[in-house]
């Protein structure tokens, strides 16, 4: 197989990510999240408003590509943890998508090993995962995440993970 790179995203890449992330949850979230949700998805929204972060000067995240053979096939977002609108010392991993053809191959672990090292700094690292996504919880348990008993009890209901940053992938 070809060579897996992790990079910062780029501007052009814009379009190609959009199409992950959207592709991504309408494989991910199946069963998971309202159909209408999925459905009402686009991909152009999304890239418009990835094109939208380059202009930012404030924003902190780092935002990451993994690509194979020239093709951007993977994407992490990655920064401070929010507690509602304040950020606090421990990181954040925001998302993580690899293209549905991807997955299995060793996209989700290196850009979650290219992001755990970004944020090395950071005493922890927190991600939010759907309660009833049993393959996303079982890819960051065997990273070294487990559930802290934080949940968001919205109607698509979330636990929080957590991770030292003295562990590695």
């Amino acid at each position: 197989m070809d060579t897996l790179t992790i990079r910062p995203m780029a501007l052009s890449d814009c379009d190609r990510v959009a199409e992950i992330r959207v592709t991504g949850w309408r494989h991910a979230y199946r069963g998971l999240m309202p159909q209408a949700e999925l459905d009402g998805l686009s991909v152009e929204a999304d890239a418009e408003r990835r094109r939208a972060h380059f202009t930012r000067t404030d924003d902190p995240t780092t935002q990451l590509v993994a690509e194979r053979a020239g093709q951007v096939v993977g994407w992490a977002s990655v920064g401070p943890y929010r507690d509602g609108e304040t950020r606090t010392a421990d990181a954040e991993l925001y998302a993580l998508y690899a293209d549905p053809a991807h997955i299995g191959t060793g996209v989700g672990r290196a850009l979650l090993t290219e992001a755990l090292a970004r944020s090395a700094a950071q005493p922890r690292m927190l991600l939010w995962v759907l309660r009833d996504n049993t393959r996303a919880r079982r890819f960051y348990e065997r990273a070294g995440f487990s559930p802290d008993g934080a949940e968001d009890g919205t109607s698509v209901p979330e636990v929080r993970y957590a991770r030292s940053q003295l562990r590695r992938c």
